[in-house]
């Protein structure tokens, strides 16, 4: 998931606008699964939580090993000639 300004509704909106979400709107006129998209949204939230926990753990474990990795001379020479080094 990303930020996308151009699309924020506080810049593309002039203040003086009115506003509702469509959830809302529809629920006023008939829709009968509104607590159902809010049960299922709270689940995702709980389960992006846990991944973004899961994600970020290993990216610092990663970080940590890429410290404390020694590479040999003949490596480190393999690499800077590939431009890696």
């Amino acid at each position: 998931r990303m930020v996308i300004p151009a699309a924020l509704k506080v810049l593309r909106l002039r203040p003086e606008r009115r506003f509702c979400k469509l959830g809302d709107l529809s629920n006023a006129f008939g829709w009968k699964h509104q607590a159902l998209v809010g049960r299922l949204e709270s689940q995702r939230k709980v389960k992006s939580e846990a991944f973004y926990k899961k994600k970020s753990a290993a990216t610092k474990a990663r970080q940590e090993a890429l410290k404390s990795v020694k590479v040999s001379t003949e490596d480190q020479k393999i690499l800077e000639a590939a431009g890696f080094a």
